[in-house]
């Protein structure tokens, strides 16, 4: 199954790729050069072989669901911080504004 310029300049178009005549007939001899070296692998009998979607078959997720655990209360979080404002930490900006924080 080779493909024809025609055939390459439809691909290109369909990825927005300009080619050029010469660009055009390179990427042609190029697709027809990577689909011959494919050409052995229709020689398989695959005769009532299952397509395979997953490489790892029917593997369920094993991951348990979500445990809600109790979080550090804000006042303990909060409590050992040099300068807070509400329910945050205060610190010195790094952006270069002079400004105190």
């Amino acid at each position: 199954m080779a493909l024809s310029a025609d055939d390459v300049r439809g691909i290109a178009d369909y990825a927005r790729i300009a080619l050029s005549p010469e660009e055009l007939e390179a990427m042609t001899a190029y697709l027809n050069d990577t689909i011959a070296i494919l050409d052995p692998i229709l020689q398989y009998d695959l005769e009532g072989v299952e397509p395979t979607y997953h490489p790892i078959g029917d593997l369920a997720n094993v991951m348990r669901d979500d445990a809600e655990a109790p979080g550090l209360a804000i006042d303990a979080a909060l409590g050992n911080a040099g300068s807070t404002r509400g329910r945050s930490f205060r610190v010195p900006s790094i952006l270069g504004d002079g400004g105190a924080a």
